[in-house]
């Protein structure tokens, strides 16, 4: 039995010690937090659960060998740093670090101590993103050219973070994961509204090799809640609708293809010709994907396996979002992206996802 510690239980905390408490060979054990009365709101739901309001308790516990770090962004490297020299595996709340030399820091230390880091990249694990997953993998949409996202709300306003820290991980992440491939560059514009300075809306460009470009727009201002997203590809096109209950993807038949000189000018000079066929909706799994990531974490340290969100997962998602806070403040300038980390050789499981949860 896997005993769980979580820091913690403001917003997501509860859905953390829900999930990870529900997973078969785990057990959450003790909840931390600053608040008197969220404890006490634990304390009815858990009432055998030891909690406390000094997280040390939690980090230097010897029956605890999962600290789930659930707190803001510049709590993160502190905490993490001291679960894994008390030999605790982490899982922690995105994004990863606040910074690329943090990362890397928890990144070796783990590796050293030959401990697991789950950064919480949820939406990896929706079925809408392993679907899409499944059509890249299986060339039903052909060379991909494009990613384009659309998330947007108004609020919640954060603290110490912009709207790109915010925001951004969700869908840089879903990127990292789809795409496999690491991103080039980046350029972004931003502005904030008001006297704190952070970031309240943000256009973001990212470049990746073999012509393929993304585009975020995030923004808490926005009168309507809108989670978009559409890819498009060579032989097929995707919209991604995360808000509607029922046919969350639709597949369209429809693109753009280049025509031979030949047909060029049979076409009177026109350089393409239009496809449009039918669309489809394919089935997507409904799952609470908290659930199957607790589950595959479980999995992942009984089995001795990198996750697919582990720690350099979380680090490449961290660089890229230096890179667009870097851009924003260069007036949208490129930046082009360093060498990725590569760490101590390991055993990170690329496709263990969705193998993991289709046993």
């Amino acid at each position: 039995m896997i005993k769980i510690g979580i820091i913690g239980y403001g917003y997501w905390g509860p859905n953390v010690a829900r999930n990870f408490n529900e997973t078969p060979g785990a057990r959450v054990v003790a909840i931390s937090d600053v608040d008197q009365r969220v404890l006490q709101r634990a304390e009815k739901l858990y009432p055998h659960v030891r909690t406390c309001t000094d997280c040390r308790e939690i980090l230097s516990s010897p029956e605890i060998d999962v600290v789930a770090i659930v707190t803001p962004v510049s709590s993160h490297f502190p905490l993490a740093k001291e679960a894994l020299l008390n030999g605790k595996h982490i899982f922690i709340e995105k994004p990863f670090t606040s910074c690329v030399s943090e990362a890397e820091e928890l990144i070796e230390l783990a590796e050293r101590r030959g401990l697991k880091i789950m950064v919480d990249h949820t939406f990896l694990f929706t079925g809408a993103v392993r679907k899409i997953k499944e059509l890249i993998e299986g060339d039903v949409l052909g060379d991909l050219y494009y990613f384009d996202s659309i998330r947007i709300n108004l609020g919640l306003f954060q603290k110490d973070v912009n709207v790109v820290w915010d925001l951004a991980p969700h869908d840089l992440s879903i990127m990292d994961y789809l795409f496999n491939r690491d991103p080039s560059a980046v350029m972004a514009t931003g502005i904030a509204h008001f006297n704190n300075g952070l970031e309240d809306l943000a256009y973001i460009t990212v470049y990746y090799p073999g012509n393929v470009i993304a585009h975020l727009n995030v923004n808490w201002l926005s009168p309507v809640k809108i989670r978009t997203t559409l890819i498009g590809g060579q032989k097929k096109m995707l919209v991604w609708n995360d808000l509607v209950p029922d046919e969350k993807i639709r597949v369209y038949d429809k693109g753009v293809e280049g025509l031979d000189g030949d047909s060029r000018e049979k076409s009177y000079g026109l350089r393409v010709s239009y496809r449009s066929g039918d669309m489809w909706a394919p089935r997507v799994d409904v799952v609470e994907a908290l659930k199957c990531e607790a589950a595959y974490f479980i999995e992942c340290i009984n089995c001795n396996v990198n996750p697919q969100n582990d720690g350099v997962a979380g680090l490449r998602v961290v660089r890229m979002l230096e890179a667009i806070v870097k851009s924003m403040r260069m007036g949208g300038a490129l930046v082009p992206l360093s060498t990725p980390w590569k760490g101590i050789p390991g055993g990170t499981a690329w496709n263990s996802i969705d193998a993991s949860l289709t046993t």
